[in-house]
């Protein structure tokens, strides 16, 4: 009887031996500093445009927001007869003003004008009398930021009529003459009131002014005014400012780099959200405070 013969099992191929993951190419020393500096001007672009939005949207809402305060408030003191007469604290309120031909109606003015007293709305320049009061006011107003209450100034003719309101009553002005910062008004009447705002809707180079003759009799000038300081002037720059925007935007700064830091030891979308409202609300102080630098008219 013959032994079986066993069959040897079939050799299988060795697996071929799976090639090593690619490494990701090294970044170069040049290479980092170009994205480096593509990251810092996509920053420095995405800052610029938001100023930008600030100045021509979020800064009429903030006028806005004001206005509407004021309004109350001043609508307050005239109830009462407390509304001020004399010289009044900056940015305080001090009279209402109409302009029917340019679609300014119920507007609050507020005393000074520098560049922080005119982001609340149009300004009464401190050593001048108050509408309706014997002698000379006078009122700036914005052409294109912060509600931008004179950007249509240029378009009032003569015969248009100026509604304002104060402590001492309710006033009527004529328009009757205009002047620049080159031409400045020249009218014999003593009781009149002018109108002062920027010659463009971007950076303006000089002024538009709109003079007009009180209707009536006027009312006491207490006088006692304080003088003007050089932010007062017509395209003065709050340059105040330039040092409280240096703070603010170290405030920003720290901010962001807490967010980062949160990030780092928290889940990056809870950390983000956090620190969101710290941010927007410092960037917001950033950028008025970055407004201020601008001229006072814009």
């Amino acid at each position: 009887m013959t032994a079986p013969v066993l069959e040897k099992p079939p050799v299988r191929p060795a697996p071929a031996a799976e090639a090593p993951p690619a490494r990701p190419a090294a970044v170069t020393p040049a290479r980092r500093r170009f994205l480096q500096g593509a990251w810092a001007a996509s920053l420095a672009a995405a800052l610029v445009l938001g100023f930008v939005g600030f100045l021509f949207t979020l800064s009429h809402v903030q006028e806005r927001h004001y206005q509407s305060t004021a309004y109350k408030t001043f609508r307050d003191q005239l109830a009462r007869a407390v509304a001020p007469t004399g010289a009044a604290a900056d940015g305080d309120p001090v009279a209402l003003v109409d302009i029917p031909a340019i679609g300014l109606h119920q507007a609050v003015v507020v005393e000074g004008t520098t560049g922080r007293d005119l982001m609340r709305g149009p300004g009464h320049r401190r050593d001048t009398a108050l509408p309706g009061q014997s002698g000379v006011a006078v009122l700036f107003g914005r052409g294109a930021t912060f509600g931008a209450p004179f950007a249509r100034l240029s378009g009032l003719r003569v015969g248009d009529r100026i509604e304002t309101t104060t402590g001492q009553g309710t006033f009527t002005y004529v328009v009757n003459v205009y002047g620049d910062g080159d031409h400045p008004i020249t009218d014999p009447a003593r009781n009149r009131l002018v109108l002062v705002t920027g010659d463009s809707d971007w950076i303006p180079g000089s002024t538009v002014l709109v003079g007009a003759r009180l209707e009536g009799d006027p009312q006491q000038n207490p006088g006692g005014r304080p003088a003007t300081v050089p932010y007062d002037k017509a395209l003065a720059a709050d340059k105040g400012a330039l040092a409280t925007l240096q703070l603010w935007s170290l405030a920003l700064l720290c901010a962001v780099a807490g967010a980062l830091l949160l990030a780092r030891y928290w889940r990056r979308s809870p950390a983000y959200l956090s620190a969101a409202p710290v941010v927007g609300a410092l960037l917001w102080a950033v950028y008025e405070n970055a407004a201020a630098l601008l001229p006072n008219l814009y």
